[in-house]
């Protein structure tokens, strides 16, 4: 499996995030250049967390116009699997590769802790390893993390699925204590309407080892490359 990670000025994820590629689940993996435009080797695509282009205007404002997004249009839409980590997650809405907008934290502070979050949906591209209810633990690191998006579109996601993760306690309640940041119904991470890419708050690379304290990021990884339609 050919794997490539996009490198936006101001990314600090990426390195962390191809170790897990590489030396956790064997797989090739390269870091892309955000001036590159041909992606056509790779099966999948990783957006890791940082702050691109220092998160100037607002996450992922500028980043969204850098050339390799056009090119990672025509993966996502080639039916190729694209997986957004925090700023990655914050980019890809700002193309709007996924539907809604980030705001700041509720409480206007960065915030850098573990998390639960449940799943809600068992998508076949990234949480194929988890049943519905299914609770995994990884560490947030944003000062952006409020999910906003209109009633008709978070009325259109719940009913196609595409809310895949929601902030919750550890016995699985999604309670408004749960919410770190102040997510509109406590989203933690969702898909885009064809299944093929996802976008989410915590970072699961961060949690792909038990020596970490949670391994449970690597299902997300491994059900990826699992369904990653080849180059």
């Amino acid at each position: 499996m050919n794997l490539g990670v996009i490198i936006f000025p101001g990314v600090n994820c990426d390195l962390d995030t191809r170790f897990v590629l590489r030396h956790v689940l064997g797989q090739e993996a390269r870091l892309v250049w955000h001036e590159e435009t041909d992606l056509s080797d790779l099966d999948a695509l990783v957006l890791p967390g940082g702050f691109a282009h220092g998160d100037y205007l607002r996450a992922g404002a500028i980043a969204r116009f850098s050339p390799v997004m056009e090119a990672v249009q025509s993966h996502a839409e080639a039916g190729k699997s694209v997986l957004g980590i925090c700023n990655g997650f914050q980019v890809l809405l700002e193309a709007g590769l996924l539907p809604g907008a980030m705001l700041r934290n509720a409480g206007q502070r960065f915030i850098c802790r573990p998390v639960n979050v449940r799943v809600e949906h068992p998508d076949p591209t990234f949480l194929s390893s988890s049943a519905a209810g299914d609770i995994l633990t990884m560490p947030i690191a944003h000062g952006e993390g409020n999910y906003y998006c209109d009633t008709a579109t978070m009325d259109r996601m719940e009913q196609r699925g595409q809310i895949l993760l929601r902030y919750c306690d550890a016995e699985g309640r999604v309670t408004p204590a749960a919410n770190p940041n102040g997510s509109l119904g406590n989203i933690a991470g969702i898909r885009n309407e064809a299944g093929n890419v996802m976008g989410l708050m915590p970072h699961p690379e961060r949690a792909a080892e038990s020596l970490l304290g949670s391994a449970d990021g690597l299902k997300i990884f491994e059900s990826m490359l699992r369904e990653a339609v080849p180059a």
